[in-house]
């Protein structure tokens, strides 16, 4: 690495901040080249001419995989895998030292006009399938960049909004992903958000950037802005944030260079930053010649019907056979809709269409283009199924902005009703990043293939998929509701005044709806598939006082090879705080063929079982029982285990300002203040008064401070002061 002592106060501050808008300065004296940073994270979004920041301006040539929305719906960490080699051999071959992404953000709301670049509404399969991604790409030598860290789940007032987050929903939903991501695939950045969390700039907050990600999780690597996210960049400094982009034309560097020459910053914070955006930068291997286009484009072709979800369908009208005589309706089987607007945007090095790629397979097909009730109705009379292509617009959602509702376009909803009232079947394919109601033409339909967005190559994916060359095995991963109402956050998204209160708390997505046993379209895990399933066998064994070791046995009871999703939730009411009412903790994808079954492992950690305590500031898991449970998805459990878990045996440590209630509960002091306030009665008199117990329930909310006023000279103050160092010592 370079020597720090052979750089001046000024080059090491130009160290901090970009050369343009999308790479560092180079120190042509001191030897240290410039490094190019790009969007991705499901594709290379590398710019040669003017440069922006929301995707407006042209980029070079490359391949548009499927989008996070997409690979959300593949549960399949595979899926991420193959998609961060093949964009890091990409973004080689384009000079790209690191890519900007995975983004793990938690869906909170459908209506995030972002979702498109996230995973799911769970921490759990957001991380999984994130450091999935992140190895894969970093081992071609371009360094990932996981973001938005942190709570940024909107777009509306995204530059400034506080998101008021309690620690326990912090720990629990919205950090896990990045936790996990940094703790098991060590990205080379991490990218802080725009907002604040808590009334602090997510650029400046110590706690997050310093306290959390390098102490807590042992991230070594360079912590990066969003493009523009810094307000104070001394603060940002000294909070932990290393590189600042894009550039500023010098004006950052001076503030740096005058706080460290005034005292008012130290030196070696700014070496420390050095010495890690140094790494970064030497760290980026040579170009390579290129990529194989083509080859590319199969594996996007590929990896697209791994995640379309098969929502419903009825009489199996799925898959068609080719002799079948299809109408194709809709502006986007031809114009397709296969990735989400602003800086991850991509120039698609070609781009399949779904009616191109059903033409080629099935040989009487007529396409009506638009949303035109009358000719739609025609042809779809005259053909054994209907097709319509339906979705959202790309002026519909984006970086920037959220959505206000989740309808389709009314004139796409007119054309499905009188499409399904006229055609023998209707078959319905969406491409939407984030859901959309099915509510006023679902049930009129025989089937709906989700796309979500399925990339460059997604038209040839889902042809393979209605006709039946590949097998659906996407499940959705996040719930689909019955009305806008129904979303957790409803009440509270996006916020006001400058303030979004996270008021659900842990209650999100599936969490809520399986607690609150409210009823949704389809439930987050759910997916279809051409063959059949069954699952037996579940066994569970307790390892250690929080651990335990999964085992179930899957079979193909059908007639087909597919892949079939194992989802492993737990289940329990232990411990003082609010459970959901079940939580995903592992899962498999695995392929079988007809007739064939295999046995999954897995395993369950500490952390499976646990909770964030915020009066001890840690992770704790609780004593008492936990049900073990497969689900179809997270509203149906098609078996179950319990298992008692030894957990954690903590006391609470009393103090004066603790309830009665705490008093009477622990194991030292309750019976110490029970016979302290029965002293001198009467043996008939302690009967009654232990009979009479319950009646502490009026008080037992009262600190123990105000409470011993009641007490009198059976337990005064001096007394209750030794029990709290009895407590303490475990006297």
């Amino acid at each position: 690495m370079t020597d720090l002592s052979r750089l001046t106060l000024e080059q090491k501050a130009s160290l901090l901040s970009g050369r343009d808008f999308w790479s560092t300065k180079p120190i042509d004296a001191a030897g240290v080249p410039s490094a190019a940073l790009t969007d991705g994270p499901h594709g290379v979004r590398r710019q040669a001419g003017t440069a922006d920041h929301l995707g407006l301006n042209d980029s070079e040539p490359a391949t548009c995989f499927p989008p996070a929305v997409a690979v959300g719906s593949s549960w399949d960490p595979q899926v991420a895998a193959r998609i961060g080699q093949a964009i890091g051999r990409e973004a080689r071959a384009l000079g790209v030292a690191v890519l900007l992404g995975p983004g793990v953000n938690i869906k909170r709301s459908p209506l995030c006009g972002r979702n498109f670049e996230y995973y799911s509404e769970d921490p759990y399969l957001s991380g999984v399938l994130g450091a999935a991604h992140v190895r894969a790409q970093q081992a071609e030598g371009v360094g990932a960049s996981v973001k938005h860290f942190a709570a940024n789940n909107q777009e509306t007032d995204r530059m400034r909004v506080s998101a008021d987050v309690d620690e326990r929903t912090l720990r629990e939903i919205y950090l896990p992903a990045f936790e996990k991501v940094v703790t098991e695939a060590a990205p080379a950045t991490v990218m802080a958000s725009y907002n604040k969390i808590n009334g602090v700039y997510a650029s400046e907050n110590r706690w997050l950037l310093t306290d959390l990600l390098r102490d807590e999780w042992g991230f070594t690597g360079t912590v990066v802005s969003d493009w523009g996210a810094v307000s104070d960049r001394i603060a940002a400094l000294t909070a932990g944030l290393d590189l600042e982009m894009p550039g500023t034309g010098g004006t950052t560097d001076a503030q740096i260079v005058d706080a460290v020459r005034s005292g008012a910053l130290d030196e070696s914070v700014v070496d420390d930053a050095v010495r890690r955006i140094l790494s970064l930068i030497e760290q980026h291997p040579s170009e390579t010649a290129g990529f194989d286009a083509d080859a590319h484009h199969a594996l996007a072709r590929e990896l697209a019907a791994e995640c379309a979800v098969l929502l419903k369908n009825d009489h199996r009208v799925l898959p068609l056979e080719p002799t079948t005589s299809v109408a194709v309706i809709g502006t986007f089987a031809a114009e397709p809709r296969y990735q989400g607007s602003g800086s991850s945007r991509i120039n698609p090095a070609r781009l399949d269409t779904p009616l191109d790629a059903i033409r080629a397979i099935a040989g009487d097909v007529r396409h009506v283009p638009g949303f035109t009730v009358p000719d739609a109705v025609a042809a779809a009379a005259a053909a054994d199924v209907a097709v319509v292509f339906a979705g959202l617009p790309d002026s519909a959602e984006s970086e920037g902005f959220d959505r206000d509702h989740l309808d389709l376009p009314a004139e796409q909803v007119n054309v499905v009703r009188a499409v399904a009232a006229a055609a023998r079947r209707t078959v319905v394919v969406l491409a939407n990043g984030g859901v959309v109601s099915l509510e006023g033409w679902h049930d009129q339909v025989d089937a709906i293939l989700e796309g979500f967005l399925l990339g460059q190559a997604g038209g040839g994916a889902v042809a393979d998929l209605l006709f039946g060359a590949a097998n659906p095995s996407g499940h959705v991963a996040e719930t689909i509701p019955v009305r806008l109402e129904d979303t957790p956050a409803f009440h509270n998204f996006p916020g006001e005044q400058g303030h979004v209160r996270y008021g659900e708390g842990v209650m999100v997505g599936y969490r809520h709806y399986t607690t609150a046993q409210a009823p949704v379209r389809y439930p987050f895990g759910h997916g279809l598939s051409y063959t059949t399933f069954s699952t037996r066998g579940l066994a569970v064994e307790v390892t250690g006082d929080d651990t335990a070791t999964v085992t179930v046995t899957v079979a193909n009871t059908g007639e087909r090879a597919g892949k079939h999703v194992v989802q492993v939730y737990v289940a329990t009411g232990a411990g003082p705080v609010r459970r959901p009412a079940r939580e995903l903790r592992a899962f498999a994808k695995v392929l079988l063929e007809p007739g064939e079954e295999r046995t999954v492992e897995f395993t369950l950690d500490r952390r499976a079982f646990a909770y964030w305590d915020i009066r001890y500031g840690r992770w704790v898991v609780a004593p008492g029982e936990y049900r073990i449970q497969v689900g179809e998805d997270a509203t149906r459990v098609v078996t179950e285990e319990s298992v008692d878990i030894a957990g954690d045996v903590i006391t609470l440590e009393l103090s004066m300002d603790s309830t009665v209630k705490e008093w009477f509960a622990h194991p030292i002091a309750g019976p110490a203040l029970m016979q302290g306030m029965t002293a001198g009665m009467t043996p008939e008199q302690q009967a009654q008064a232990e009979q009479q117990q319950d009646q502490l329930r009026m008080v037992e909310s009262m600190p123990m401070r105000q409470f011993a006023g009641f007490l009198g000279d059976a337990m005064p103050p001096a007394a209750l002061e030794q029990l709290i160092e009895a407590t303490r010592s475990g006297a």
